[in-house]
């Protein structure tokens, strides 16, 4: 289930909330999709935000990886293929963006 948090936008600017949110996910309930490569659509960004536990978001191109905690979120930039790797007990959720959420990911 994923909760609408769109906000309006005023004089043609881009809100900087989330157009979308997924439930919380934890090491039971992430969908199986999160754990194999796939990207977010053309326009779409996304912020992974973890609240409890570790996970690690991998980038294809080019490779790297980052550990994300509660204390560092992940940024996904459109079409950028990416997945989930977690060690043990994980509670996170995925915030959707239509523009650059970088002053968000703090």
């Amino acid at each position: 289930m994923m909760k609408n948090l769109r906000a309006p936008s005023n004089n043609g600017m881009k809100a900087m909330t989330p157009y979308r949110t997924t439930v919380e996910f934890n090491e039971h309930t992430i969908p199986s999709a999160l754990l194999r490569q796939h990207e977010t659509k053309a326009g779409t960004w996304g912020i992974i935000r973890v609240m409890e536990g570790e996970l690690d978001l991998i980038f294809f191109d080019p490779p790297r990886e980052i550990k994300l905690t509660p204390t560092c979120p992940g940024k996904i930039a459109p079409q950028e293929g990416h997945c989930v790797r977690l060690f043990g007990p994980v509670r996170m959720k995925i915030e959707f963006y239509d523009c650059d959420p970088s002053d968000n990911v703090a």
